[in-house]
C-alpha cells in the first residue's frame, strides 16, 4: 500500500501538496538500474562527465523558471530560491572546470624500503551514493554531494527532505531531458525512506540534525559502507577590542538572519569585549529593527517564513527559556502568525549566558545573544563551550589578529573578518569538529576525493621469493 504524505506551505501553514513514499522495492529497483547504468558512465571518462554534467546545467539554467516556483513554494522565499538555483548551476561548472586538474598523479611509485617494488594508485568510484539532504537550503544541499560524485563517476540517488519536496518533482523532467535519468534520481519519503536507501547504496551523504546523524551512522555502520555527515552547529562570533563597531554590527546581522537564521553556517552567539558591549548591543538592535519580513509581499523584505512550522516552536522555547533566566528583548522576540505561516522578526537578546538553551542548543532562527567578556582568552573558551565544532567567525582589527584567534577555536571553518563564509565559497577542505559532523571534507579537494576508494596496484620488478627464502 502507497504511503503519503502531506506537506505544508510555509508562507501559508495549508498542507497543500502530498508525495508518495517510495517502497523498499521501490528503491531497490531504482538502485538496480543505476548500477547497471554505472559502468557505462565511468567508462565515459572524465572528459564526458565534465562536458555531460555542462549540459545538465544548461538544462537547469533553461528551466529555471519552473524550478524556482517549486523551490519558492518550498521555502516560502523569493530571492534565495533564485540564488540556489544559480548557485547549483555556478557549482557544477565550477567543478567541471576544477576536476581534471585534481586527480592525484597516478604513475609508478619507487619503493623506499624495498627498491625492487614499485606501485600505482588507483582509483575506484563508488558505484552508488545516496544522499539525504534536509530543508533549509534543499536544491543546494541535495547537489553539494551529487555533483562531485556524478563526476567522480558514480551514480547517485538523492531523498530530499519530505518537508521541502516540491522542487524535487519539478527537476525530475529536466534531469530526463537533460539524459541524466540513469545515473541521478530523486525518491520521495521520510525517514522510513532514507533508512531503505542507506541499505541500497554504497556511500551515503547525510545534512541534518545531531540525532538523525547518529542513526545514519548506526544504519551506515551496520551496512560496513562510509557515511558522510554534516550535522548541527552553534557558530560563534569573537568580536575582538578594536574592531570596527559599525562593521561587526553589520556583519553579525548578517550572518544570523539571513535566510531567516537557516543555514547550519549562521552564527547562533556573539561575543563582544564589555567596554563595546553596550554601544554594539544598542546598535546592533536598531539595525535588526529595519530588518523587514517579506508579508505580506514576498518581493518585498529582508526575510521570509520559517520553513518548517515545528522549529518556530523551538525557537520560541530558547527564547522564553532565556527570558526566564534573566535575559533581555531588545528586539523582537515574539512568533508571528502571518497569513498562517510562523514568522519570527530579528530578535537581538542581552544578559545571556551559557546556562541558558540559547547558548547551547542549536536555534536555527534569527535571534542574536550577544556576551560580553573581559579578556579574549575568556571568549575563546566560551566559544569552545559546546558540543559542536562546524564552523565559527572572527572579527578583529586585522586579519593577522582575526587568524591569531581563529587558531584557537574548535571548529572546521573559521571565517576571518567576515563570517559564515562556508555558504558563499566551496574551495577550501574543512572537516566537522566534535558532534558537528563525520567523515572527509566536502568542500575543496577532497569534496571530490571522497568519492573515490583507492586501489594498490604493487608490482614487483624482480625474481619472485621462494618459500625457501622464508625458512626458519
Amino acid at each position: 500500500m502507497t504511503r503519503t504524505i502531506k506537506v505544508a506551505n510555509p508562507r501559508t501553514g495549508d498542507f497543500d501538496y502530498e508525495i508518495a513514499a517510495a517502497s523498499r522495492d521501490e528503491i531497490e529497483a531504482v538502485a538496480k538500474g543505476s548500477r547497471g547504468s554505472q559502468a557505462d558512465w565511468f567508462a565515459s571518462g572524465q572528459a564526458a562527465r565534465c562536458e555531460a554534467m555542462l549540459r545538465l546545467a544548461q538544462c537547469l539554467e533553461d528551466e529555471s523558471r519552473c524550478i524556482m516556483r517549486a523551490l519558492e513554494t518550498d521555502t516560502g522565499r523569493r530571492r534565495l530560491a533564485g540564488a540556489e538555483i544559480m548557485g547549483v548551476i555556478a557549482n557544477i561548472r565550477a567543478w567541471a572546470g576544477l576536476v581534471p586538474n585534481l586527480m592525484p598523479e597516478s604513475g609508478w611509485v619507487q619503493g623506499r624500503s624495498k627498491p625492487n617494488f614499485k606501485h600505482m594508485q588507483g582509483y575506484v568510484p563508488y558505484g552508488l551514493v545516496g544522499i539525504i539532504s534536509p530543508w533549509n537550503f534543499p536544491m543546494t544541499l541535495s547537489f553539494i554531494d551529487a555533483v562531485p560524485a556524478l563526476l567522480a563517476g558514480g551514480c547517485v540517488m538523492i531523498k530530499p527532505s519530505e518537508v521541502t519536496p516540491r522542487f524535487a518533482d519539478a527537476l525530475v523532467p529536466v534531469i530526463r531531458n537533460a539524459g541524466f535519468d540513469h545515473v541521478l534520481a530523486f525518491i520521495q519519503g521520510d525517514g522510513e525512506t532514507g533508512a531503505n536507501l542507506i541499505d541500497c547504496v554504497d556511500c551515503v551523504c547525510f545534512t541534518g540534525s545531531v540525532p538523525t546523524g547518529r542513526k545514519v551512522a548506526v544504519r551506515a555502520a551496520e551496512n560496513l559502507i562510509p557515511a558522510n555527515l554534516e550535522l548541527g552547529g552553534k557558530d560563534p562570533l569573537i568580536i575582538a577590542d578594536g574592531a570596527n563597531m559599525d562593521a561587526a554590527t553589520t556583519l553579525a546581522l548578517r550572518s544570523s538572519v539571513l535566510a531567516t537564521g537557516q543555514a547550519c553556517q549562521s552564527i547562533e552567539r556573539v561575543y563582544v569585549p564589555r567596554p563595546m558591549y553596550a554601544e554594539f548591543t544598542g546598535m546592533l538592535a536598531e539595525k535588526a529593527k529595519a530588518v523587514k519580513l517579506d508579508w505580506p509581499d514576498i518581493d518585498q523584505g529582508h526575510i521570509g517564513p520559517f520553513i518548517f512550522g515545528k522549529q518556530a516552536g523551538i525557537v520560541d522555547a530558547q527564547i522564553r527559556d532565556a527570558v526566564a533566566k534573566g535575559a533581555k528583548i531588545l528586539t523582537g522576540g515574539k512568533i508571528l502568525n502571518h497569513g498562517g505561516g510562523k514568522w519570527l522578526e530579528p530578535t537581538v537578546l542581552t544578559g545571556v549566558n551559557h546556562d541558558m538553551d540559547i547558548m547551547r542548543l542549536e536555534t536555527f532562527g534569527p535571534v542574536m545573544p550577544v556576551m560580553a567578556y573581559d579578556r579574549i582568552e575568556e571568549a575563546v573558551q566560551l566559544a569552545n563551550d559546546t558540543e559542536y565544532g562546524l564552523s565559527a567567525g572572527v572579527f578583529a582589527a586585522s586579519i593577522h589578529e582575526a587568524r591569531e584567534i581563529g587558531q584557537h577555536i574548535e571548529a572546521g571553518a573559521i571565517s576571518l573578518m567576515d563570517a559564515a563564509l562556508t555558504g558563499q565559497y566551496f574551495e577550501a577542505d574543512k572537516q566537522s569538529f566534535k558532534n558537528s559532523g563525520l567523515g572527509p571534507s566536502r568542500m575543496g579537494r577532497n569534496g571530490f576525493l571522497r568519492f573515490f576508494r583507492q586501489k594498490a596496484y604493487i608490482a614487483n620488478t624482480v625474481a619472485p621469493l621462494t618459500l625457501e627464502d622464508f625458512q626458519e
